[in-house]
């Protein structure tokens, strides 16, 4: 499926963590790595723009649920590498669990079991 801007879907607010802290189950890496993750694994329907990804990493760091540190890129540049802690882990789980809850609840709604549109 092929993304174009107006096929894009809009960040829920408050999922942009849940994603970040995803992205970061896999290893630590930097901004930009984490933007394209999200990008390439939801088809292109979702980008993460640069205005609102660091202020999030920021918030993350300053809860305790990803740590960071200056290290050298694949390109040899100094880059800002985001891990997950173990705080943040929990916090993955519960956010996680969050999401799926509210999920079902949108489907139930939107599509009855007892009614067909």
């Amino acid at each position: 499926m092929s993304g174009t801007a107006s096929s894009r879907v809009e960040l829920l607010q408050g999922t942009l963590d849940l994603l970040i802290l995803r992205t970061l189950l896999f290893g630590p890496t930097h901004g930009h790595a984490i933007a394209r993750h999200i990008q390439r694994t939801s088809e292109d329907l979702l980008q993460v723009e640069t205005g609102s990804l660091y202020p999030a990493l920021h918030r993350l760091e300053a809860r305790g649920w990803i740590a960071a540190s200056w290290e050298r890129s694949e390109k040899g540049k100094r880059a800002k590498y985001y891990r997950l802690t173990r705080r943040g882990r929990k916090q993955l789980t519960a956010e996680r669990t969050k999401w799926e809850t509210f999920s079902r609840a949108m489907g139930l709604v939107l599509k009855p079991v007892d009614q067909e549109l």
